[in-house]
């Protein structure tokens, strides 16, 4: 049964979103499994997990995908709405994987980042 404390926004191509998810599991963590391709968090979504992450919305995006510069969002000026909105519209720029826990949220690129979302024992 999955633990709805922990959600992973995965994409299960992704080497580090499947090391995400074997790291929760390993402790016993069976984190809410979001294939974010197949079901895209609506804008509202991203905008908490942003905030849950404590930096800028650039940090969710994924610079290196071509569509990132297709759409010109490494333009100066270019605010966190707009690139909130551009993942909305178009859910292959959300980096990846994304753990959103009660502890906040982090973009756990490398792995062992979603380490720091795990209550202290």
């Amino acid at each position: 049964m999955p633990n709805t404390a922990f959600t992973l926004y995965h994409n299960p191509r992704c080497g580090t979103s499947r090391n995400v998810l074997s790291l929760l599991q390993e402790r016993g963590i069976e984190p809410q499994v979001i294939d974010y391709l197949k079901n895209p968090p609506d804008r509202a979504t991203l905008q908490a997990l942003a905030q849950a992450t404590g930096e800028p919305a650039l940090g969710l995006v994924r610079t290196k995908e071509p569509l990132f510069k297709e759409l010109q969002l490494d333009a100066p000026g270019v605010t966190d709405a707009q690139l909130l909105d551009a993942i909305a519209a178009h859910p292959i720029l959300l980096n990846r994987p994304v753990v959103a826990s009660p502890q906040g949220a982090r973009v756990c690129r490398p792995a062992e980042k979603v380490l720091d979302l795990l209550p202290s024992r």
